[in-house]
């Protein structure tokens, strides 16, 4: 009779074979998805990076230095900064908020709310941003109201302007910081706060001791959802922003569309990709943010 210690040996080995073969397995499901993935997103961002090194025919960095000494580039890039971290800031205090009444209500008044948070996810942007225009405009709804109530004194500059693009990429935005804000929220020991009221916490000290701390990664989550997705906005701030908020994806829109100049549009999208990149890796680097995404 062979002794346990084999036996055990055996069976772990025998484990650890057939979940290898479960694995190799998968990986097989994971190659039509890992294909189609290089084919609608790395060939078209090769072409990208071809054409930002393609002048007249030839290979050079033209484009690029073309870009760093253009007033207008900076400019754009100061302007879709400004706008992004705006818009990521009032997404993520108005957010939070709603994570935090959700995280509060019973399950099924939550999942009813859940789902009106979702809806900007149904509708078009390019409708949304189009509604805006009959809700934010001179005659709009807002300012009709604010007319008829105080008389034309009152009436606000809330389109055609930094205001106006703040207000619609928000609408879209605020869905990427309820939901991993919401998710930590309910996964908080619900232990910790019953402490601490025992403790004689008030609401307030609980809040900024105990749930606010605990759910940073959640924030840093959608924050960052919300800025990379803010530095690639073009309908929005071209329907209702201004002259002075053209962002980088418009100034890559007139480069294709009026001036026709494909170097400057593949050099200016190579270049917004690696800024993006680089404020990534700068961002998930800073104390707190290694745990955002766990």
């Amino acid at each position: 009779m062979p002794p346990e210690g084999g036996i055990r040996t055996r069976g772990r080995a025998l484990n650890a074979s057939q979940s290898n073969t479960a694995d190799g397995n998968l990986f097989w499901f994971v190659v039509p998805a890992l294909i189609l993935m290089g084919l609608i997103f790395l060939v078209p961002l090769g072409y990208v990076f071809y054409y930002s090194l393609l002048v007249d025919g030839r290979f050079s960095t033209d484009g690029f230095v073309t870009l760093l000494t253009s007033g207008l580039f900076y400019r754009v890039f100061i302007t879709t900064f400004e706008i992004s971290f705006l818009s990521t800031a009032v997404s993520v205090f108005l957010g939070y908020a709603v994570a935090l009444h959700l995280s509060r209500l019973e399950p099924r008044r939550r999942i009813i709310y859940m789902g009106m948070v979702m809806l900007p996810f149904w509708t078009s942007i390019l409708v949304k941003s189009y509604s805006f225009t009959l809700i934010l405009g001179r005659r709009g709804i807002i300012n009709s109201v604010l007319t008829y109530l105080f008389g034309d004194a009152a009436r606000l500059e809330l389109i055609y302007n930094r205001i106006g693009v703040v207000i619609g990429m928000t609408n879209y935005l605020i869905p990427f910081v309820v939901f991993p804000v919401l998710a930590n929220l309910l996964a908080q020991d619900r232990n910790l706060r019953t402490a601490a009221e025992i403790m004689g916490a008030r609401p307030l000290r609980i809040f900024m001791s105990i749930t606010l701390p605990l759910s940073i990664p959640g924030i840093v989550a959608g924050a960052l959802m919300c800025l990379v997705l803010s530095f690639g906005f073009f309908i929005t701030p071209a329907i209702l922003g201004g002259r002075r908020d053209v962002m980088l994806s418009n100034l890559i829109d007139l480069y294709t569309r009026e001036t026709l100049n494909w170097n400057l549009a593949a050099a200016t999208g190579v270049s917004l990709l690696l800024i993006t990149a680089l404020l990534m890796a700068v961002l998930s680097r800073l104390p707190g943010t290694r745990n955002a995404f766990t």
